[in-house]
């Protein structure tokens, strides 16, 4: 789901700038050894569901990978506010906000801590739905890759399961965990229905437990719906009634086409956004 960012605005060193201010060099140790950790919010005509907890996990994130952060989640989402009442009252709004090591060699220095928030203008994707196929890689085992944390380094694996996907003619993949069951899709957390029962794969350390996920699996439960949270093998995505995706971008699409599948929309997936676009607007 590509994006061609608007007006932004960014808060660096104790200010807002206009735009993408440099804050990064050749020699930055977030840059040539990847200490970087980011978080992503929606603000949608002044609604911004999640954001206290979007931005508490870019703190957990940043200790996670050896960083100290020094802003407080509750402060990060004052700044947030703060970037939001920037823009109109009805603006779509992404907002991102980054830890990283100035210095260090083997490990970040966490003293050399520095951190950025940008706000900018992203409208949120229509919800046409997507294609994916099964994707050839996977997700790598938490004894390989910091995955528990939502870190920059994570993402090269990311954009080639996109890009061979893409070279197949689908917008996405389906990605597997070490062990060979369903992960997620590339960059969402993956849903399947049958027969009225929702199922979603166990988190197991190997994917994000995404903040939006569980927003919904906890909204439909509370609608009494069963949702059931187990070990999916992927053959089971070619015998699904519906299969949908939740992710903070463009919070939830429905897949309208599976390797040779098409499919529709359906009644769970219909629920789902009104349940979640309700929440938002309660103030959630």
């Amino acid at each position: 789901m590509a994006h061609e960012p608007g007006r932004a605005i960014t808060w660096l060193d104790g200010e807002w700038h206009e735009g993408n201010p440099l804050a990064l060099g050749p020699m930055t140790h977030g840059v040539w050894l990847g200490s970087v950790v980011f978080d992503g919010a929606r603000a949608v005509q002044g609604l911004a569901p999640d954001l206290a907890r979007h931005m508490a996990r870019s703190c957990f994130s940043a200790r996670f990978l050896g960083l100290e952060p020094m802003l407080t989640p509750v402060e990060i989402e004052s700044l947030a506010w703060e970037g939001i009442h920037r823009f109109k009252p009805d603006a779509e709004l992404y907002i991102c906000p980054l830890f990283w090591a100035d210095s260090g060699f083997a490990l970040p220095d966490p003293a050399s801590t520095r951190f950025a928030l940008s706000v900018y203008e992203a409208p949120l994707p229509k919800s046409l739905g997507f294609s994916a196929c099964l994707s050839s890689f996977r997700r790598p085992a938490r004894d390989a890759a910091p995955t528990e944390a939502k870190a920059a380094c994570l993402y090269p694996n990311v954009s080639r399961i996109v890009r061979e996907a893409g070279e197949k003619g689908f917008d996405t993949a389906a990605v597997l965990d070490p062990c060979g069951n369903l992960a997620e899709f590339a960059y969402t957390n993956l849903f399947l229905v049958r027969q009225g029962v929702v199922h979603t794969p166990a988190i197991n350390g190997t994917f994000l437990n995404g903040i939006t996920r569980q927003r919904v699996i906890a909204l439909l439960r509370d609608d009494g719906l069963e949702v059931v949270e187990r070990a999916i093998a992927p053959s089971e995505l070619m015998t699904a009634d519906e299969i949908f995706a939740t992710g903070n971008y463009a919070k939830l699409q429905p897949c309208l086409c599976y390797e040779t599948r098409n499919l529709s929309p359906g009644p769970v997936y219909e629920r789902a956004c009104a349940l979640y676009w309700d929440f938002a607007k309660r103030g959630g």
